[in-house]
């Protein structure tokens, strides 16, 4: 009898111990299978760098796909030309009319709407020009060009400097002299020049928020529809450049525009600004 209670006391010991070993096991999420090639080149903006948005996104897009993205951060003029050049798989960009240029070329496979802000002039709060309450954009650049009031451009062939020569051109003014600055910098860079020297610039909303604690500036003109600011991504065309990884470039293009990441965008920057850098937008219909 008690041998019997012995055998059954021990058997009930063992599924105890297996029961426990079992429960005490993490459970392990499966690594993604890793790419034969991981490499990513991604040629983009300095806006999307200087905001911090890739530097959120990319990390999960590594994790959940295996890729290893190399961020290139440039104007948007010289993006498309490592595209056109074949020295990146990838873009993210905001200067449609050179992005459909670059498209009807053959330099590019897949362009996909992914998000947009808008474009606000900053200056010194005192705002020596008297931009504030200028009906159109192009009064307040008029404005700017009338006083010669300080203005960093960043003179760059970015989107950001394309969309600012075409309100210049709209105010049908050639800006030159003294109090037109070119920094030759990225959104970041002007944006410490143009708090230096008390100048005004164009800058999309999302860097400066994202800077807006170390500037001295203030937003003196915002709302107008010729503001807008729209993001691309692009993978560049493979039958042109048969080495390039757009396997992987098309990866993260699509992947961009899951509704998963889209939300992301939607509520990056929330948390610290109160409001939303980018306006998620795949799937809608073009601007």
């Amino acid at each position: 009898m008690k041998k019997s209670l012995y055998l059954m006391m021990g058997v009930i010991l063992c599924v105890s111990l297996l029961f426990s070993a079992c429960a005490a096991k993490p459970t392990e999420v499966p690594a993604p299978v890793a790419p034969e090639n991981p490499d990513v080149i991604l040629a983009t903006t300095t806006s999307t760098r200087d905001s911090g948005l890739l530097d959120y996104l990319l990390p999960i897009f590594q994790e959940q796909t295996g890729y290893i993205v190399k961020m290139v951060a440039v104007g948007t003029g010289e993006a498309l030309k490592m595209g056109e050049e074949g020295n990146a798989d990838v873009l993210l960009v905001h200067a449609p009319a050179s992005e459909v240029a670059f498209m009807e070329a053959g330099n590019g496979k897949d362009r996909f709407l992914i998000m947009h802000n808008d474009f606000v002039i900053v200056g010194p709060a005192d705002d020596p020009a008297g931009i504030k309450g200028s009906e159109t954009t192009a009064a307040a650049f008029t404005a700017i060009a009338t006083s010669e009031s300080l203005f960093t451009t960043r003179g760059d062939d970015s989107g950001t400097h394309k969309a600012e020569l075409n309100h210049w051109k709209s105010a049908g003014i050639t800006p030159e002299g003294d109090w037109y600055l070119n920094t030759g910098q990225g959104m970041g860079d002007t944006l410490r020049i143009a708090s230096e020297k008390l100048a005004y610039t164009l800058t999309d909303r999302a860097t400066y928020l994202a800077l807006k604690d170390t500037l001295d500036l203030d937003i003196l003109y915002e709302g107008d529809k010729a503001l807008l600011n729209i993001y691309h991504v692009i993978t560049v065309n493979p039958e042109k450049y048969p080495n390039l990884n757009y396997e992987g470039a098309k990866t993260f293009a699509d992947w961009l525009v899951t509704n998963e990441v889209q939300k992301l965008i939607e509520t990056f920057g929330v948390d610290k600004f109160g409001q939303p850098l980018f306006f998620p937008d795949a799937g809608n219909p073009e601007y």
